[in-house]
């Protein structure tokens, strides 16, 4: 793994939609200015997928805004799905017990170059590999 990048797990862009959060959405929209101003986040499709769906679903979003919101989010450079990386996903899925769309997650976060992944649906400190889970909403960025 190189450097200091952060993957954003779908659950920290949809907090900048709760409205009912007010915490939770402060401390996302902070990490997100942060990993902004230092070029230092990486997302997926299948987040992007999720936080679409999630955000007109679940929040009642306006979807003409949330499609806005996608093409900016792409600028993290979400990487390509392959082959290898579900096979990667598989990896993970039989070697720490995650489920499949999770080991999915940490495959992605692995070709986006990750040592850290920000999401409060995996156990804070577990390691996979080089990537340690962060929880974002117990933590600051640094």
């Amino acid at each position: 793994m190189s450097g200091d990048r952060y993957f954003v797990d779908t659950n920290v862009i949809l907090y900048t939609y709760d409205t009912k959060s007010p915490r939770k959405r402060e401390r996302a929209e902070t990490w997100l200015r942060w990993l902004w101003e230092h070029a230092a986040g990486a997302i997926s499709w299948q987040v992007l997928q999720e936080f679409y769906w999630n955000a007109v679903q679940k929040f009642g979003a306006d979807p003409t805004a949330v499609r806005k919101h996608v093409p900016l989010l792409c600028e993290l450079g979400p990487p390509e799905m392959t082959l290898g990386m579900m096979e990667r996903a598989w990896f993970w899925t039989d070697q720490a017990s995650v489920s499949f769309w999770d080991a999915l997650i940490v495959a992605a976060a692995e070709r986006a170059r990750c040592r850290w992944l920000l999401s409060e649906d995996f156990q804070p400190g577990r390691e996979f590999g080089g990537i340690t889970v962060v929880n974002p909403f117990e933590a600051v960025p640094h």
